[in-house]
């Protein structure tokens, strides 16, 4: 065993500004950051299994809100910092960038936020407790807004090793302290894929929900996991592990008889949202492997790389030792040479199982050599829609009241149900930055539809139209007229599935409006409850009940609104339009795996996933319109 001591931690820097600024450090003070100091911690442990010396990890969510992670790893290192005068768990605690993850002799390699990880969310707790198992001994050192109180202390002895980190976040700093047991799950089920043979488990003490993740199958049964609700279209799973020097390479795809394709990719067990030269270096090798069989075969077509991916279900695995992120969030691969590595691994091993597996070849070229007709027919309806002067830029539907505003970052676009509520919406908003496009019906569901039968319906080219970013091959972000898109539809079942059509398109065709935050969710009230000459909207019935205790029985009349026609242009404004009073959920993906089996059960083929989805979540409906 490789030694890990105190020694081993290389300093960078001083802890600063942290509390000051955290958004700097875990992206922003939301759920998305406060799950990622979860995050953080399980990281510390997960590269303890890297290593070779952790298989057991538990995380629990304490019925306080308090979140505890243990590991049976070799332990933070106790002893002092040769340099500091410090204990490791004081250093690893307070020090920025002060971690064995800068020392090549303590991890070959690593993930998390390289050293800054636990060390913020100490900062970013009110309280942090770190209980230490290692030389026969339980060492514990509690902290108080990053702040040590008291030193390290030895509490008992033990024959065991491994680290329990305890921590409270800090409530002054994130806006809402609540774990979703959901989103923590689907993370830590990602994590066991990733590391085979890693036995972690997970627990809510105040929901009692608990789950325990492994698997000896490694990516496989990722794969196989992203598939669960889809037909694929062969039962093997393409696999191959293989190094490079010190880099390693691990892949896992299958296809499926969709149209999405569903390629995760992760560096050191981080998930590169922006992809990077990990990603390039596959693509570019799958889509030649795929031509260069086609051209063996004799067959006249030549494919795209949207073609050869279409139906794709992939997870790809590196392991490099000084991975160096690029990208906004940090989460784009840059180092030059893994591109190259990659697709000479892939090209090797995917030709060579090609020739080796003919029959799985056949269904694979059949199935990319479909796609790229169908993407040359939707070409064409792409230039049918063109002449009709329907997607020419400039050529706005005639559908859209359009703003005056220009900006668009100061302009909003509704998409609302009906041309009554259309009409209510037209009349009663701010014409200077408001936008309205009515709706007729219910969208063409795109979770079953090829992009060329997607342009041969009206409400999408309109849709598309107004927004000014066109779908497929020809998106583009920057040609986004609104940065504001609201969805406003009736809160009956109706306009609920309404609303989850247009969210799968947009999760489907449009997914960096939501990734930029651009897309948002109405919420319309249910109730006008009105005494004398006032009137309060309340959106729920918990609401409800409040305002009514609030005002007493007499001369209070309630209406419930089940659509939005039934509102006139001056209650709209003032309930669900005007930004002083309104509400609006902004759609967010904390998931994309979680996020595509959704939309995949919900609006898929398969019956059976939806029926079971509907019996185990039919306990949790808030609002049901019978």
């Amino acid at each position: 065993m490789v030694e890990y001591d105190a020694k081993n931690i290389k300093v960078l820097k001083g802890l600063s500004a942290v509390r000051a600024r955290p958004s700097m450090y875990i992206g922003d003070t939301s759920t998305r950051g406060l799950h990622h100091l979860v995050y953080e911690v399980v990281d510390n442990s997960i590269d303890e299994a890297m290593g070779g010396y952790c298989d057991k990890i538990n995380v629990i969510i304490k019925k306080d809100g308090s979140v505890l992670v243990s590991d049976n790893g070799r332990g933070i290192p106790v002893d002092l910092h040769p340099d500091l005068k410090k204990s490791g768990v004081e250093v690893v605690m307070t020090v920025l960038h002060a971690g064995g993850k800068f020392d090549k002799d303590s991890y070959k390699v690593s993930g998390g936020l390289h050293g800054v990880g636990v060390s913020v969310v100490n900062a970013l707790s009110k309280w942090l407790i770190a209980e230490v198992r290692k030389n026969g001994n339980i060492y514990k050192q509690r902290f108080e807004y990053g702040v040590a109180v008291g030193s390290l202390e030895i509490i008992g002895n033990g024959d065991t090793s491994g680290t329990t980190i305890h921590f409270m976040p800090d409530d002054s700093i994130f806006s809402e302290i609540n774990f979703s047991y959901d989103v923590l799950a689907n993370r830590l089920r990602e994590l066991s894929f990733l590391n085979k043979g890693v036995r972690i488990s997970i627990e809510d003490e105040l929901s009692e929900k608990k789950d325990e993740f492994f698997d000896d199958g490694g990516l496989r049964s990722f794969v196989k996991y992203l598939n669960q609700n889809k037909n694929v279209l062969h039962n093997e799973i393409i696999y191959f592990e293989k190094s490079k020097g010190d880099i390693q390479i691990e892949v896992a795809l299958q296809y499926n008889d969709g149209y999405s394709e569903n390629l995760y990719s992760f560096v050191n067990n981080i998930r590169t949202h922006e992809g990077g030269t990990h990603e390039v270096g596959f693509r570019t090798a799958l889509t030649r492997i795929i031509n260069d069989y086609i051209k063996k075969k004799k067959l006249s077509e030549k494919i795209g790389g949207d073609d050869s991916r279409e139906g794709l279900a992939c997870v790809i695995s590196v392991k490099v030792p000084e991975p160096q992120f690029e990208g906004q969030t940090k989460t784009k691969l840059g180092n030059s040479n893994v591109k190259g590595i990659v697709d000479s691994i892939v090209s090797d091993s995917l030709g060579t199982y090609f020739e080796e597996n003919p029959s799985i070849a056949k269904i694979v070229i059949e199935k990319v050599v479909l796609a790229s007709k169908a993407r040359d027919a939707a070409r064409r309806a792409r230039e049918l829609t063109r002449r009709k002067s329907v997607l020419e830029s400039g050529s706005l539907p005639g559908k859209l009241a359009d703003c005056q505003s220009r900006d668009p970052s100061m302009s909003e676009l509704f998409l609302v149900e009906g041309d009554s509520a259309g009409g209510s919406a037209r009349q009663g908003r701010k014409r200077e930055f408001q936008a309205i496009l009515p709706l007729r019906g219910k969208i063409l569901n795109v979770e079953k539809a090829r992009l060329d039968k997607i342009f041969k319906n009206n409400e999408i080219v309109t849709m598309v139209s107004a927004i000014g970013t066109s779908i497929g091959e020809e998106f583009s972000i920057e040609k986004a007229r609104y940065h504001k898109i609201v969805i406003m539809t009736d809160a009956d079942v109706d306009g609920q599935h309404i609303a989850t059509l247009l969210l799968t398109f947009f999760y489907r065709y449009m997914k960096p409006l939501i990734d930029a935050g651009y897309l948002y969710i109405a919420m319309p009230p249910l109730y006008g409850i009105k005494k004398g000459s006032k009137t309060r909207y309340v959106y729920n019935d918990v609401m409800l009940q409040k305002v009514l205790a609030e005002l007493g029985d007499k001369g209070v009349s309630i209406q419930r609104y089940k659509g939005l026609g039934e509102m006139n242009p001056k209650q709209l404004w003032q309930t669900t339009m005007d930004p002083e009073t309104r509400l609006l959920k902004r759609i967010t993906i904390n998931d994309a795996v979680m996020a595509d089996q959704i939309f995949t059960t919900l609006m898929g083929e398969l019956v059976e996933p939806r029926r079971n989805f509907i019996f185990e979540f039919a306990n949790q409906v808030k609002n049901l319109d019978v």
